[in-house]
């Protein structure tokens, strides 16, 4: 174990602070840096929100600040406003329980970009500060060393690149090294209270990237016991308290985890994908700066962290047997980014749908550890420089093979290599003269090739990822519009498509039918594709349909039009009443899945091929197609169908004119579609027969409905909300009809009470009621262990 590092500057624990605010500082330079290089938002017009940071990040810290301001529709177990209803915790533990996610609230609501940004740039900055700490707790060594490799690992290619679009990722940048330092607690017989409460935030934070955190910091932790322990019951007693602890800390989160996982069994399937490992020569090009790759791993660390993590098994200061563990730990996890089975276990053994290398930035950080412990040996000398300098010249010889490869990133790495070994070469000399030169040498390389990472990273995202827009004025036009609209709960509010994001309700107000998330409900999905929704992202982004029956259906009252301008309808409430009888199934018409909801006929079939009859308003129902379409004299209307990834909705045509206006499709016709014609007519006897059995009023709260029934009410009570698990209505568990939360109506019922609970919620609680008892008993036994050892 190794002892305090005394120095005349200071306490240890002084210095440490001062290393851990150098590396924020320097990181949140570069990242600041590289992003006005790019000229991204906030720094110039380019979108920073990329896929699922405007599409789903933006929205959902949206949706946290009406949350924390009162605002919102729902609560923390139910979310009112995307999906037509459906759960919440699992979104909150997989996006926003993040302790930095809360301040979004302090800033206006249409700051909302502005806030993500901050919040993501502090997350960097909190890795940096957090993985210097643990450097310093590790071993003794200069604070400044410490603070220029703790930056080195949060400017990582992966984290300004990949996780910047993805902030809760962020979290585990963070986690992994208050991982360890739980692991050095273990080691040492610290903390054991506070350490489960580490592990605890960090898997609520985010379970994901938490996991495979876990798992580098207990390989992490066996490389420390093996070399700083003997003993085989010494060894084992500092593993089983780093697992209690770990144990105990997950359980503290279960509250959380629990509904997450459940959910996650129930979301619809995503993208299925066989990993393919990437060349080494890809491999190699990654750890150059300004290279970019979406499926390939982002192993960039800056050239002076890499040339000591090459140096290290040529540092003759650093004991064999020191050099063989770190440089061979660091290989056998570089080694496990290729393996299948390695990358299924980093991945909670399930193939990403995105990139298949979101556990690079563990093997960042064990890389700056490796480099950490041959530098507190000693700076090493020239004949170890050199050889470190030999290794990485000969990976980039080897990425010539590599289309990833830039001349800039040739540029930068080879003149940044040649700097850092002058740099280190400089303090080896230790002449007092060149130490601080040579020290803001190694700083002004690692900021200047990580900023220019940060921008090339925006260059290629822009260049092959959606982009969403910032907000403007556009997006202040629209909330104020859905505002003026509002009638909750008296019926439903639909932000509507064309949309901004895929979660414009949380985004811009409303209670509408889109929504995306990686918890998107099967039952939602398969519902929604059955009444004629479209889809992005293979069935996660369900969007909203424009379309007058399931408006009915689902109760939306008012719906936002592409001009800005809202469409009003009478609609049922929220609950109504269906005959008796079982239900049909759907079927593969979605006019006739509509009309089967509805509970009547309402559509007819065309007067002739393409042509509607005069009067009634024609739909068309081609999901694979994509192009525009339109009936004659009309506007072409856009049909977003790209199988499998997209899938378009039943899109409205207009009011048929007869035979002067047939449909024309602008390209050739596809297989598959279906034109039908509504008769309003119909359709609002139809409405008004459902409305005269509804309920008499509706009550909502958070996560409950409260509804009052006309007497003599028969059949079924159908709640317009899809039918997730969790819903229980006058105190059994709720039915479904075609989809949606049902009730069979005994005789005499006149009340309906709906109360939502996410699965998992109740046991989860348990087992952290469970753990929290155990916490009190830990803190007695350190005490009394503590008392015997300072006797001893």
């Amino acid at each position: 174990m190794s002892t305090p590092h005394r120095s005349p500057h200071g306490s240890p624990r002084r210095l440490s602070l001062l290393g851990s605010a150098l590396a924020a500082l320097l990181t949140v330079v570069a990242v600041c840096a590289g992003d006005a290089v790019a000229r991204v938002f906030p720094y110039g017009p380019r979108h920073r929100s990329i896929n699922d940071l405007g599409n789903q990040f933006v929205p959902f810290h949206a949706h946290l600040w009406d949350l924390l301001h009162g605002r919102a529709r729902g609560g923390l177990l139910f979310n009112w406003q995307s999906g037509y209803g459906t759960s919440f915790l699992p979104d909150l533990g997989t996006y926003l329980t993040s302790p930095f996610s809360v301040l979004v609230g302090l800033f206006p609501r249409d700051g909302i970009d502005l806030a993500v940004y901050v919040v993501t740039v502090l997350k960097t900055a909190a890795a940096a500060a957090a993985m210097t700490w643990l450097l310093r707790t590790q071993r003794r060594g200069a604070w400044w060393a410490a603070g220029l490799l703790g930056a080195s690992y949060a400017l990582c290619g992966w984290s300004v690149i990949e996780a910047s679009y993805n902030p809760m990722w962020l979290d585990g940048l963070i986690a992994f090294p208050l991982l360890c330092l739980t692991g050095e607690w273990a080691l040492r017989g610290r903390r054991i209270v506070l350490s489960p409460l580490v592990v605890a935030v960090c898997w609520t934070a985010n379970f994901y990237t938490a996991y495979m955190a876990t798992l580098g910091a207990a390989l992490v932790l066996l490389v420390r016991v093996v070399l700083t322990r003997e003993g085989v019951r010494t060894r084992l007693a500092v593993i089983g308290r780093a697992a209690a602890t770990t144990v105990l800390g997950i359980a503290l989160a279960a509250p959380v985890l629990a509904p997450l996982f459940l959910s996650s069994g129930q979301a619809y399937p995503g993208w299925v994908k066989e990993f393919r490992p990437v060349s080494w020569a890809d491999l190699f090009a990654r750890l150059m700066p300004a290279t970019y790759s979406f499926s390939s791993p982002a192993v960039f660390l800056g050239t002076g962290t890499l040339l000591l993590v090459a140096a290290l098994p040529f540092h003759r200061a650093v004991p064999p047997r020191t050099r063989l563990a770190w440089a061979g730990l660091t290989a056998a996890v570089a080694l496990s980014l290729q393996w299948a089975p390695t990358h299924l276990a980093w991945h909670l053994f399930a193939t990403p749908n995105g990139s298949p290398y979101r556990q690079t930035f563990v093997l960042a950080g064990i890389a700056v550890l490796a480099a950490w412990t041959g530098l507190s040996a000693g700076l090493p000398g020239p004949r170890a420089l050199a050889a470190g300098a030999g290794l990485l010249a000969a990976a980039a010889l080897w990425a010539r093979g590599s289309t990833l490869t830039t001349a800039w990133g040739y540029v930068l790495f080879g003149g940044g290599l040649a700097l850092a070994a002058a740099g280190w070469w400089a303090l080896q000399l230790r002449h007092r003269r060149l130490a601080l030169p040579a020290a803001a040498l190694l700083a002004a390389v690692l900021v200047g090739q990580a900023a220019a990472t940060t921008a090339y990273g925006h260059k290629g995202k822009l260049g092959g990822l959606d982009d969403y827009p910032s907000w403007s004025s556009a997006h202040t036009a629209r909330a104020e519009a859905l505002a003026g609209a509002e009638g909750w709960p008296a019926y439903r509010t639909d932000p509507s498509r064309p949309a901004l994001t895929g979660n414009d309700p949380m985004l811009l107000g409303g209670e509408g039918g889109s929504y995306y998330s990686s918890h998107t409900p099967d039952v939602f999905t398969r519902t929604m594709v059955a009444l004629g929704a479209g889809w992005t992202s293979r069935g996660r982004n369900v969007q909203s349909i424009d379309n007058p029956v399931t408006d009915a259906v689902f109760a939306v009252g008012a719906r936002l039009r592409p001009d800005g301008t809202v469409a009003r309808a009478e609609v049922p409430p929220l609950v109504t009443t269906r005959p008796p009888g079982a239900p049909a199934a759907y079927g593969d018409s979605p006019f006739a899945n509509q009309e089967l909801l509805l509970g009547a006929r309402v559509y007819e079939d065309p007067a002739a091929p393409g042509i509607c009859r005069a009067g009634t308003e024609a739909y068309l129902w081609a999901p694979e197609y994509n192009a525009t379409a339109r009936l004659v004299g009309g506007p072409p209307l856009r049909l977003n169908g790209n199988a499998p990834r997209n899938r378009a909705a039943v899109q409205p045509l207009g009011v048929s004119r007869g035979e002067s206006s047939p449909l024309v499709f602008d390209q050739a016709a596809p297989a598959r579609w279906t034109l039908s014609c509504l008769d309003r007519g119909r359709l609002d006897a139809a409405v008004d027969r459902l409305r005269a059995t509804a309920a008499t009023s509706v009550v909502v709260g958070s996560s409950r409905v409260r509804a009052t029934l006309p007497p003599g009410s028969t059949g079924t009570a159908v709640l317009s909300v899809p039918a997730i698990s969790g819903w229980s209505c006058n105190d059994r568990p709720a039915s479904a009809y075609l989809g949606l939360v049902a009730v069979p109506l005994e005789p005499g019922t006149t009340r309906l009470d709906c109360t939502f609970r996410p699965p998992g919620l109740i046991p989860g609680a348990a087992v952290a009621a469970l753990a929290l008892t155990v916490v009190p008993v830990l803190a007695l036994w350190q005490r009394r262990h503590g008392q015997r050892r300072q006797r001893t």
